[in-house]
Order: C-alpha cells, then structure tokens, then sequence
C-alpha cells in the first residue's frame, strides 16, 4: 500500500476505510473488514458520531477492545459539529462533550483526527480554538481538520485557528468531478464553469492540505455507484478498456482516477465488502497515463 506524507514524522495509506455504513454488517463482519484493511496495508479509518446515529463508533470500538494490540496500528478519524436534522454546532461545549463520547464508543483514549463536519454558518472560530486547544493539551485529538468547505472557509479557519489544518474531506469521483470542472472550464460561458467551491483543490494543493475524497464510485444523487450502472454507459466502457489493460476491477481503475492527481489526496473508500475493498486496493499499482485520465474524465464532457 503506498503513503500520503502527513507531516514530517507521519505517513498514512493512501486509501482509508470509510465507516460509514458498517452498522449494516454483523459483528463477525465489521471485523473482518478491520482485519483484512490492516492486512490489506490500509490503516487509515474515517468515522462521525453521525454514522448510524453512534453505531458505527460504537460498533468498531468492540473490535477494539477484542484485538486492543491493533490501536497503535491505527489512524482513526472522526468528525463533529453534526446534530442530525437540526442544525451544525461548532460551539466549545458541544466540541468538547461530543469529543468525549466518541472516544468511549471508540474505546481510545485518543483520536488521530478530527474534523468539523461541513460548515457552520454561526462559527465562532474562538471557540473552536479553545476547544481544539483542550483536547490537544489533554492528548484526545491528534490533527485537526475540516469537511466539504470551500477555500475561503479554509483561508479563515487557518486565519483563527492555531492548530494546522490538517485536512479537507470532499466528495469527488470520476462523475462527480465538479471540483475539477470549475477549474477547466474557468471563464466560460456554459454551466460547467460555474464556481461553486472557489478553488479547493488548487487552495489545497498551494497550502499542502491533505484533500480527502468521499464517494469515490458515486454516480449523481440517487444513482448509488457508477460501476455497471447503466446510465453510464460510456464510463462503464471505457473502465473496462483500462480494467483490461492494466487486469484490475473496474473499481480498481476508478479509484486510480482520484490517485492521479498531483497534490496530497487520499481516496475514502465507503465499502463494507471486504471483497470490493480487496480489489479496490489494487487501484494502487495502475499509473494511468494522462490520455486515460482525461478519457475518463471525458466520458461525461467535452473539453473547450
């Protein structure tokens, strides 16, 4: 498994284990998957107090405490600031008590990473600080970071913040490629250069934030993944073209898409199937030449 540089000292899998859907799975099975992603040489888990209403956290942190040997084998990563249906809360108390239960159900005394989950409009970043600063100062959160915020909402959390930003986690996939549109259809007349993230993936790649990718196979809202889906007929070609040449899944070729971009990114892969996760692994030994990356990427578009 190839390495995305964190910092100076640290290193982590370029592909991550989404959690987001393991309550679906028996508990035979959730550690299964832990298992096989550690063999696998993935060590990098994404989890929100959000995930099955606490389940998730919950339901990982029993693999835990069964297998404690394997914490320090581990990156876990969360996110806060969710209160699901109502509202986003970045306040100092909800920061801090939120913080707390997750590690009981994640059965740590620490977290690798945590991340505010998507923007609040009421930020007081001062409280964030003070909050981040807590939990740095008692050894309960290692890195800090931020979700589906735009640069702008980046520049003023590293403008407040003292604590560096570790990471921004965005959706992003061969057909839900609108970060990349915005950039190569700048100035344009068609709504493909509407702007709609003001830059994310260049503020990040110019400021060494790490960029982390959700829905790495999805189709549009309520297609689930593009894979064999028969919507996306000309996508679903050209992946098996490259599945054949480089002898790798389909999946395999899509996540390969998102390895290619130059700046530090790491793919979150949401599967609960240790199968899929095995053959999405593989996506690590495809170099796709540029011609194929913009094959792909043009399965959908049409290049000025």
């Amino acid at each position: 498994m190839k390495t995305v540089k964190i910092n100076k000292k640290l290193s982590v899998s370029k592909i991550a284990l989404g959690c987001m859907k393991i309550h679906n799975l028996k508990d035979y099975e959730i550690e299964k998957l832990i298992l096989a992603s550690l063999e696998l040489g993935i060590n990098f888990f994404d989890h929100s107090d959000i995930y099955g209403d606490t389940k998730c956290e919950s339901l990982f942190g029993e693999v835990l405490k069964k297998h404690p040997d394997i914490r320090e084998k581990m990156f876990i990563q969360t996110k806060v600031g969710i209160i699901k249906g109502k509202r986003y809360d970045f306040s100092k108390e909800h920061i801090l008590s939120t913080v707390n239960e997750q590690l009981k159900r994640l059965n740590t005394t620490y977290v690798d990473s945590l991340l505010l989950h998507r923007p609040d409009a009421l930020v007081d970043y001062n409280e964030v600080n003070a909050a981040f600063k807590i939990l740095k100062k008692e050894g309960k959160v290692r890195n800090f970071g931020v979700s589906n915020m735009n640069s702008f909402q980046m520049a003023l959390y590293q403008s407040k913040v003292k604590y560096p930003l570790f990471a921004n986690q965005v959706e992003l996939s061969i057909s839900q490629s609108r970060l990349v549109d915005e950039g190569t259809y700048v100035n344009r007349e068609d709504d493909l250069s509407i702007s709609r993230s003001n830059g994310i993936l260049e503020y990040a790649y110019s400021k060494d934030v790490l960029i982390q990718t959700w829905g790495s196979i999805r189709g549009a809202s309520g297609d689930g993944s593009f894979i064999d889906n028969p919507k996306y007929p000309e996508l679903n070609q050209k992946l098996e073209e490259l599945s054949k040449k480089y002898k790798v899944p389909k999946n395999a070729v899509a996540v390969s898409w998102l390895l290619k971009f130059p700046q530090k990114l790491q793919v979150i892969v949401g599967t609960t199937s240790v199968v899929h996760l095995t053959e999405m692994a593989k996506s690590i030994d495809v170099e796709l030449t540029k011609d194929e990356w913009y094959s792909l990427y043009l399965t959908s578009k049409v290049l000025p």
